[in-house]
């Protein structure tokens, strides 16, 4: 293991959420670590779109310029994998696969998420390529091409219809054992999408080209693009000594993936343990993932701010009450105004004298006033200063 190092916040996952978030808390002046798996969910895909500002990029070009960017404010970025999460007295204890142990006050889960596909033999080799799931990722690209989108869940339609606004040819392959609802059904072939029944037995390419699809019946579609519903999933075990378990995500009744619950801040069920992005939402695409983990540490960084402030209260109240400074307080002008203090006046008026403790008396405003309601008074205070203001003040009654 290497020397521990304190962070104000470890950041695991060096994605858009990830870097976006570091990034604005090394522009708020926080000691910031990026623990990054180097494992982006999107890094087969050759072009990121719907990002405004950086149209086309490259996904991998992308998150290289944003290590640069959060770099220069002070952040850094380890290519590590975090293996172990343990929380000691206020703050967390990460641990990393290649043994960095460091400290983090906050930790902010924005990586892990990984796409299961369905089990049609040769779908993965194209996943990314020509191979997809989103109609505003990648969908412009492929525009009045030949499509199938594969209905392996009864809101496979919903996929139908965003694709079939992009091209005038698509075909939906309805796999074995899904029920897609009629109403849906009829909207299809209301708006010209083809349907077919059965599981694809396999994708089919020709050197390093999709084919299509062969079918069920063994017959060959011949498709430029396959659109299918992948369901993401977070994987992030070193939460789970924590008490932290994915969720499933699950829309009209229908499993998609599972998700790190959280509240509207990012906050988890682990005071101090956050988490932004895809891990939190299947449904954030890249520039929303981003937005989120901006937001998020927003809320990370004013509960810092809070607990900075609480503390420097606390040492500021203990320096307070240390003698010397109380001494140089009373040796100048009256702090005080000298009356009896209110709630003391209308407690005790109607009381009997009896003896009283005034401890921490100051100038002696309510010692005196006690005093002379007829009370045998002992007046305490550190501050010699203070004491040698009550005795000039004094009466028999009063020692």
């Amino acid at each position: 293991m290497s020397e521990n190092q304190n962070y104000d916040v470890v950041v695991v996952g060096g994605g858009a959420a990830g870097l976006s978030g570091a990034m604005a808390l090394g522009r708020s002046r926080r000691s910031v670590l990026v623990v990054d798996a180097a494992e982006p969910r999107n890094a087969i895909a050759e072009s990121a779109h719907n990002y405004l500002g950086r149209e086309g990029i490259n996904p991998l070009v992308l998150l290289e310029i944003g290590r640069a960017e959060v770099a220069s404010y002070g952040v850094e970025v380890l290519a590590d994998r975090v293996v172990g999460l343990i929380r000691e007295k206020d703050s967390f204890v990460v641990t990393t696969e290649g043994g960095r142990r460091v400290t983090a006050r906050r930790v902010l889960v924005t990586g892990g998420v990984v796409d299961e596909l369905p089990d049609v033999p040769g779908l993965a080799d194209r996943w990314g390529i020509d191979v997809l799931h989103c109609p505003y990722c990648h969908g412009w690209e492929v525009r009045d091409q030949k499509i199938a989108v594969l209905g392996t869940t009864p809101m496979a339609g919903h996929q139908g219809l965003l694709f079939r606004q992009l091209s005038d040819d698509v075909v939906l392959v309805v796999h074995d054992g899904v029920e897609i609802p009629d109403a849906e059904l009829e909207k299809m072939s209301a708006i010209g999408v083809r349907i077919v029944h059965g599981t694809p037995q396999e994708v089919v390419t020709e050197g390093d080209s999709l084919v299509g699809l062969r079918l069920a019946d063994g017959s060959m579609l011949e498709r430029d693009a396959i659109v299918v519903a992948s369901k993401p999933h977070v994987r992030a075990g070193f939460l789970a000594p924590l008490g932290i378990e994915p969720e499933p995500f699950e829309m009209n009744g229908v499993e998609l993936g599972s998700v790190i619950h959280v509240e509207p801040t990012g906050a988890t069920s682990v005071p101090g343990i956050f988490a932004a992005g895809n891990a939190t939402d299947i449904s954030m695409t890249l520039l929303p993932s981003a937005a989120h983990g901006d937001r998020v540490v927003a809320w990370i960084n004013a509960e810092l701010a809070g607990e900075d402030a609480a503390r420097a209260v606390a040492e500021h109240r203990a320096q307070d009450f240390e003698r010397p400074a109380w001494e140089e307080r009373y040796s100048g002008d009256n702090l005080w105004s000298g009356r009896v203090n209110v709630q003391l006046q209308a407690e005790a008026t109607d009381m009997a004298p009896g003896r009283a403790l005034d401890v921490g008396c100051g100038e002696g405003g309510d010692a005196l006033w006690l005093a002379a309601q007829g009370w045998a008074v002992t007046a305490v205070d550190f501050a010699d200063a203070a004491l040698a203001r009550v005795a000039n003040q004094s009466t028999p009654r009063l020692r």
